[in-house]
This record gives C-alpha cells, structure tokens and sequence, in this order.
C-alpha cells in the first residue's frame, strides 16, 4: 500500500477518534472539544478504557475524552488557557489539583510522532540488520529489550529488526500491532553500542518494513526523554500528536512504586 504524508495524519486522526469516542473533525476544530470517553474494541489494545480524563492535541485545539462526572470541570480548565499551556506546569496543577478531589491524578504526558515520508530513508549503522518475526521472539523478552518487546502482549509483537555484532544481538527495534492501522516502535541498544547510529538505523528500517506491511508506524516518547526524541527525529519522524492522561490514584502509585 502506497502512503503520503496527508494520508497518514488521516489515519492517525481516525485512530485517536476511534479511542477517544469522537469525530475526526474534532481535532480540526478552532474550538475545543469535550466527549464522553467510552470502551470500543477497536481502541489501541493498551488503553483500558474508559478513561478519567485523557486530552489529546494535534495543535488546532483540545479534544477530552473524559468521564460524565468530569465533563465540566476538564471543559472549563480547557477553555482557560492556551492549548500549549494546558500541557504544561503551573497550568497543569490547576486540573491536577481538581482531579485529586475525585482522587484522580495526572499519569501519562506523551509526544507522538508519525513518519514523514519527505525525510525517512534507510539509515546505516555499520552492523548487520535482520528483519525479526514474531516466531524470532520467544528468548528475547529480556530486561535489554524491554522496550522494544513486551511479554504482557507478546502475541501483539509482530515484526523487527535486530542489529547483531559478529551474530550477537546489539540493538533491537521492534513493533507492537496497538490496532488495526497503526503498529508502535521501540527500540533497545546494549549501552556499550549506543551513540554509535544503531537505533536511527533499526527505527528508520522498521518503519518502512511497516509501510510495506499496508501499516502506519508511530512513535512515542516522552517529553523529556530527549535520547528518544532526537532517535524519532534523526529516523525520519516528526511530532504529530499530544497527549496528556489521567488515571486513579491507585494506578498512579503502583507505577510509581508506592504501592508495594
């Protein structure tokens, strides 16, 4: 299947309305937008829906997806500040400490990133690269590989690519199918082979091995984590979305490893 630039941005809106349970115009829309978050079985397989209150941003506008006791107050946080600023401290902590009332909390800040066609190539890294398929797996779900892979899905792990040293695997991106368009890359390398070009060559190979799989890849990191940012960057990836996602308390904590 042969993609463009705008098609894929197409397809990623109607996954994000999918999860969210409203319109792909919402996204598009001058206005922001507030819907009641719902359970869909074509949602990203990761998402335990329904969700508190999730906020997504394609730069036009907010789209929250949220629970009915929480419509009013996510609407008016929304509706009081810029779009770029509801993603950020000090604004943050006024939805923060409102949710906190209904013993809520922000969990999740994430920046996604989609192919842009113009800019990806095949990158080299001076290692030997494999196409990996899911039967290539089974002895992979090591603590090394853990972003790349995840046991808890392992049946959603579906294709890679490894970089070996002399046969021994250096580097590992690989793919999860979330849903039924779009399948997310990770990537590990082993610290000793990193700064070395073998996660931009393992991301940028991937994503095209994608492509030619009829899929969109996308690409997710954190804000913060700027190792990860400039590997979606350098791999031919651009930012296209935002999220910013609340969950129970008790969620929270156990993430964070307060709950033992």
């Amino acid at each position: 299947m042969s993609f463009t630039n705008k098609e894929i941005l197409r397809i990623a809106m109607e996954q994000s309305a999918i999860d969210a349970n409203c319109a792909v115009a919402d996204f598009m829309s001058k206005q922001n937008v507030v819907v009641i978050s719902k359970e869909n079985k074509n949602a990203r397989k990761y998402l335990k829906l329904p969700l508190p209150c999730n906020l997504i941003s394609y730069g036009n506008n907010i789209v929250a997806s949220v629970q009915e006791e929480y419509r009013a107050m996510v609407m008016s946080y929304i509706n009081r500040y810029s779009v770029e600023h509801c993603f950020e401290t000090p604004n943050m902590h006024v939805l923060n400490d409102a949710l906190q009332k209904e013993k809520i909390r922000i969990c999740f800040m994430a920046e996604y990133f989609l192919p842009d066609l113009d800019c990806l190539r095949e990158l080299e890294c001076g290692y030997e690269l494999k196409v990996l398929y899911q039967e290539d797996f089974s002895t992979l779900y090591k603590e090394e590989w853990s972003n790349a892979l995840c046991e808890k899905r392992k049946e959603l792990d579906v294709l890679g690519v490894g970089a070996y040293d002399d046969g021994v695997l250096v580097g590992l991106a690989a793919c999860s199918a979330d849903c039924d368009t779009m399948w997310q890359i990770g990537v590990d390398v082993l610290p000793e082979y990193r700064r070395k070009g073998i996660a931009s060559a393992l991301t940028s190979r991937l994503a095209l091995e994608i492509l030619k799989e009829g899929k969109v890849p996308f690409y997710c990191a954190a804000w913060s984590n700027l190792k990860s940012v400039r590997n979606a960057i350098k791999s031919g990836f651009r930012p296209a979305w935002v999220e910013m996602t609340a969950k129970e308390w008790e969620v929270v904590d156990e993430m964070s490893g307060e709950i033992k």
